[in-house]
């Protein structure tokens, strides 16, 4: 049986206090309509669709080319009236689960326990016991203990308002009991709204059985309203991504104090420090130490290699049993191979750096390929723009660049070569000479210092 996953998204969130749609504010560096979109997707042949209302344009263009269908709630008119306006593209046959843009977190395998409910031809309801309930439609029981009915906070008698048994408003069941129910929905209550709670007493007056689970955890099922609740749900988020870098071989100097905003593959015995944060795709190899108040973003680090404090790495390749930083800035492009350094205050881009090679401090090498064994002095440029095109520095195995050197591109400096401090270099230096450019010192004697005018 195929499943036709529809997704609320269409609410304005005013509580946000925001421009930007609330189901476009991130959790873990993503939006929150993503991560639903992605767990619903780890089901087989899962048909996505997305209700969008307020700020519809700019989800579409968010969610620009993933496989999803779009359905328009012109009006926000209540639950029940956002699912029928998916409905239409619903194919007749198949299961509905419906989620919510603004509860980002319901894993994937309680989706699923909810869909086989609903394929068993039973009713899927995904429910959660609060210590607060405030504001959450309770689950009214019979004296069999089966669901009944959901009544919203506004319309619960007291008795009701004391259940602490909630709706999260996850539900699954078959599109065909769907197509029946939605039209019988009435906005005859306190917000004016068609209710797809309301679908929960059709379905027990036609004895259709109710199946209620929960959750693995309450933060599952939490919805987000305001920035205060984004956090709160962002800081659980990120603690749970720590436990899992623990379990996988890492150690964390503070487990509250490392983001992951992305997805991190990763070997053992790993050291992070404060204050690190992981965005994208990274990959960290066994052994390796990242000191504090350092950015990975979208890069490779190999097995043994240390990552000073304060370093930012973005789109690079970093093999085994490099130095890196302190106050190192790797841009998109850049690859060290094994035992290569880059110090402290040294920026590359699309540079190639070979084994054992240094680049150690105050440098800029950018379009540059760089041999094995390099050393390259403080102060060091590549000068690989020329104000339109960007040209690229060649240097040799072995060569030597003094310190302050200034390299012209397009230029070579060959294997064993050595250029002299302070130099600029513009043409080709080649294997084993000694290459220095320079202005003539000359030393003038009985030079007088200016003074200051009266």
């Amino acid at each position: 049986m195929s499943v036709d996953v529809v997704i609320l998204a269409a609410g304005q969130g005013s509580r946000m206090k925001s421009a930007l749609p609330k189901v476009l504010h991130a959790i873990g560096g993503k939006a929150m309509v993503q991560h639903v979109i992605d767990n619903a997707s780890s089901m087989e042949d899962a048909a996505i669709h997305v209700v969008i209302g307020h700020g519809a344009e700019k989800v579409r263009e968010t969610l620009t080319g993933q496989d999803v269908q779009f359905a328009l709630q012109e009006q926000q008119l209540g639950t029940g009236h956002a699912v029928a306006q998916a409905m239409p593209n619903v194919t007749g046959d198949s299961t509905v689960l419906v989620l919510y843009g603004d509860v980002p977190l319901t894993s994937p395998e309680t989706m699923k326990e909810l869909v086989s409910i609903a394929e068993a031809g039973d009713f899927g309801l995904l429910t959660v016991n609060l210590l607060d309930p405030t504001g959450y439609g309770r689950i009214v029981r019979d004296d069999n203990d089966n669901v009944v009915a959901i009544v919203e906070h506004k319309d619960a008698s007291p008795e009701q308002l004391a259940i602490t048994e909630v709706n999260t408003g996850i539900l699954a069941v078959s599109a065909s009991k769907l197509n029946d129910w939605l039209p019988q929905l009435s906005s005859e209550n306190a917000q004016g709204e068609y209710y797809l709670t309301d679908i929960i007493a059709m379905a027990a007056s036609q004895g259709l059985a109710i199946k209620a689970i929960q959750p693995e955890t309450e933060q599952e099922v939490q919805g987000v309203n305001n920035r205060v609740q984004l956090a709160e749900l962002e800081r659980w988020y990120q603690l749970r991504n720590a436990e899992a870098l623990m379990i996988n071989g890492a150690t964390l100097a503070d487990p509250a104090r490392v983001d992951v905003r992305g997805k991190v593959e990763q070997g053992n015995d790993i050291w992070i420090d404060v204050n690190v944060v992981l965005e994208g795709d990274v990959y960290i190899g066994n052994n390796v130490r990242i000191e504090s108040n350092c950015v990975i973003r979208n890069s490779r680090i190999g097995d043994g290699t240390v990552i000073k404090a304060n370093s930012l790495l973005e789109d690079a390749v970093v093999a085994e049993n490099c130095d890196v930083g302190p106050f190192a800035r790797l841009r998109p492009g850049t690859e060290l191979a094994n035992k290569a350094k880059v110090g402290n205050f040294v920026e590359t881009k699309k540079a190639v750096i070979g084994e054992g090679s240094k680049v150690n401090h105050l440098s800029y090498v950018g379009d540059a390929k760089v041999g094995n064994n390099v050393n390259v002095g403080a102060g060091t440029i590549t000068c690989n723009y020329d104000g339109v095109n960007k040209s690229l520095t060649e240097i040799g195995d072995g060569a030597f660049i003094g310190s302050n050197s200034a390299l012209v591109a397009p230029v070579k400096v060959g294997a064993g070569a050595t250029v002299g401090a302070g130099s600029t270099i513009t043409k080709t230096v080649e294997d084993e000479q000694l290459a220095v450019a320079r202005g003539k010192q000359i030393n003038l004697n009985g030079w007088q210092r200016p003074v200051k005018k009266s």
